[in-house]
């Protein structure tokens, strides 16, 4: 922490701007050994916090680029320390050059997520605002970045520190009538603090309902589209994709193997895997890919089911329906374009899922198919207002220990066991979910999470 550190903050490509950023007690001094105003008359150590200054960087006499300098002061920086970022041009070698002049005049190359540890270790944000920072640089859809935004912002902090609040009172409560039981009387206390668990309790278990939900934003929703060879699922997939990434041809049997596309909808995230056609076959390479595409049906988070409107419903269609059996699916009526042979009607009386009639060739009802996955999967709305929902597993860990904890403070009250029984497993509560916000944590655990972040973050 004593230490000046430097890296780049940009990526390391051909762009309109890159930025060096430097962080720490001689971050002035740095920058003013290299920094030089248009006119000569302008020195970095002594210009206003939270000012842009326009120059030149040298190193001694060799002149680096043309640059704009950036000064704040802790702790009104994205560290709480004194920050200079020096904005210079886009070039990987430009940047190298400015960050190899910073690195010689004192600074040191800045590890993986540095910077935002020391915002951490500053306080200027709890450890599950940090671990926001890199969700929201990893957010792969709409809904992922709302919800990384959410929780930097301080949502998830703001709802343990009153859970915790509400723990660490009983405890103190608790802790209290023990040393002074002449003053404060814990009569009839088992009943009250039972009352308070069953709060808390709600509370967590409010937050642990939207692991799900979180884990979906996050990672996208793993869909697997099944059906009988020929019934368009790669057609369907090429249309979803925008692109041809699946062969199409009028073979049936064509796509032996999975293939793996992930799409956005309604800011969404989609894992699609087209399978290949489910049916009996003796090809052995074929009955491979089946059996692959009924184990990924398996393990689906959605099943979209392709039915050819075209040709009758067979044992092949009987054999797939067992797999939608306690599952989320759409069942997809393809290929409206042509005679119909299977209606809608058909599929009712055999499937409980939603049923949307399309045409993959003519891209008709893509809209209505798009709209009953996100129904189905986030009533059609997620907001982002005051609703948090929980991302990481390890937050997940924490909550379900805090319960866990919880629990056995009522299974205290009921067994009759002494007031300090409660404490213990209170505390216990209290420190789990300490480690999601950071103030119960080894610094391990602090060295193996900002490892994960990219340089100059």
């Amino acid at each position: 922490m004593k230490d000046t550190i430097a890296a780049v903050a940009t990526a390391m490509t051909a762009s309109g701007i890159g930025i060096i950023r430097i962080s720490g007690p001689e971050s002035r001094n740095i920058a003013g050994k290299i920094y030089r105003s248009k006119g000569g008359n302008k020195r970095i150590e002594e210009v206003s916090s939270h000012t842009i200054n326009y120059g030149f960087i040298w190193d001694g006499e060799e002149l680096i680029d043309e640059v704009l300098v950036m000064v704040m002061d802790g702790p009104r920086s994205y560290t709480g320390e004194d920050t200079v970022e020096i904005d210079c041009h886009g070039g990987v070698l430009a940047m190298k050059r400015v960050l190899e002049t910073v690195i010689k005049y004192g600074a040191r190359p800045a590890e993986p997520g540095e910077f935002t540890k020391r915002a951490f270790l500053n306080g200027r944000i709890d450890l599950s605002q940090a671990e926001a920072v890199i969700d929201v640089i990893n957010a792969q859809n709409e809904y992922a970045l709302k919800s990384s935004v959410s929780q930097l912002r301080g949502n998830i902090q703001r709802i343990i520190r009153e859970i915790r609040e509400q723990i660490i009172y009983q405890i103190a409560y608790i802790e209290s009538a023990l040393d002074d039981p002449e003053h404060i009387s814990i009569d009839g206390y088992g009943e009250e603090l039972k009352a308070e668990t069953e709060v808390i309790k709600g509370k967590l278990d409010r937050l642990l309902d939207t692991v799900r939900e979180g884990k979906l934003m996050k990672e996208g929703i793993k869909t697997v589209i099944v059906g009988k060879p020929n019934a368009g699922k790669s057609s369907l997939l090429n249309t979803l994709v925008g692109e041809e990434r699946a062969i199409v041809t009028d073979i049936a049997g064509t796509t032996r193997d999975i293939l793996e596309e992930t799409i956005v909808l309604h800011g969404i995230s989609l894992r699609m895997m087209d399978t290949a056609g489910i049916r009996n076959t003796e090809d052995i390479v074929e009955k491979i890919g089946v059996g692959k595409a009924i184990e990924n049906a398996k393990d689906a988070d959605l099943i979209l089911y392709v039915v050819d409107a075209s040709i009758p419903l067979d044992e092949n269609d009987k054999e797939i329906i067992e797999l939608l059996r306690d599952k989320k699916a759409v069942v997809i009526l393809n290929k409206t374009d042509l005679e119909q042979m299977v209606q809608e009607e058909d599929l009712k009386a055999l499937v409980e899922h939603p049923i949307v009639s399309i045409s993959a060739k003519e891209e008709e009802g893509i809209d209505c198919l798009e709209q009953q996955i996100k129904e189905l999967f986030f009533a059609g709305n997620l907001t982002f207002n005051d609703e948090v929902y929980i991302t990481n597993m390890r937050h997940k860990a924490a909550l379900e220990e805090a319960k866990k904890s919880i629990l056995l403070v009522e299974g205290s009250i009921d067994m009759g066991m002494p007031e300090d029984f409660y404490s213990i497993d209170l505390m216990n509560a209290y420190e789990a979910l300490g480690s999601i916000i950071g103030e119960a944590v080894g610094e391990d655990l602090v060295n193996e999470i900002f490892s994960k972040f990219c340089t100059g973050k």
